[in-house]
């Protein structure tokens, strides 16, 4: 039996990601009209649309539909501004922010994710990602800060280094904590020494390959 992957996409929206407090007309436009399917493995291919993890390579997982989407709704990425993912994994949520910044940076400790989500995002058209190899945890460093920040795997706290690759004005997104129960976190940066946070949902999320426990982040 074929399954119809579009009526599947619209139950996703109205069944799982909107009743989940997901309002921002951009963000569901965007799940209603990228093929989540194309970004995941073949042999789950069936299971694109479903409220659950769907495993990759290295243990790794696709975040639940739901937690993309109020990832998205919370870094509420304006016209202009610019992205670093750190954590680049299928490449779906790669596609979703591209299509709301002009410029997304994103890196994978994987170098099988960074090839495969280069392919996948050029098959969809989309050309202002710049994809990287690398560990965050072990020197790897963007180029330049940016306006937002992305984090697709947890951490145990979060990593002092992260705030100098927010620009002030810019966001920070983050699932910290301890399995099962994480917190996800946003953090505004106000000023040059200013933060805001705010606590967004519990969920539960492998770590970011080789993160252990660094300095606290103090705001």
């Amino acid at each position: 039996m074929t399954m119809n992957f579009e009526q599947a996409r619209r139950n996703m929206v109205e069944q799982q990601v909107r009743p989940w407090e997901v309002l921002d007309a951009r963000v569901l436009n965007l799940f209603e009209s990228i093929q989540r399917e194309d970004f995941v493995p073949v042999r789950y291919r069936k299971m694109a649309f479903t409220d659950m993890n769907i495993p990759l390579d290295h243990g790794e997982v696709m975040m639940k539909p739901v937690v993309e989407g109020r990832t998205l709704q919370a870094v509420d990425i304006q016209p202009g501004e610019t992205v670093l993912e750190i954590g680049t994994g299928s490449g779906f949520l790669t596609a979703c922010l591209a299509h709301l910044a002009t410029e997304v940076v994103s890196v994978d400790i994987h170098g099988s994710f960074t090839a495969e989500a280069g392919r996948r995002l050029e098959e969809q058209g989309i050309t202002n990602v710049e994809l990287f190899t690398g560990d965050v945890m072990r020197g790897w460093q963007p180029e330049r800060a940016q306006d937002v920040v992305v984090v697709t795997g947890s951490v145990p706290v979060v990593p002092e280094a992260f705030q100098g690759w927010v620009n002030p004005g810019g966001r920070l997104f983050c699932i910290a904590g301890q399995s099962p129960a994480m917190e996800a976190l946003l953090f505004t940066r106000l000023d040059a020494t200013e933060w805001r946070r705010e606590s967004l949902f519990e969920t539960d999320l492998p770590p970011l390959v080789n993160s252990v426990e660094p300095p606290e982040f103090e705001f």
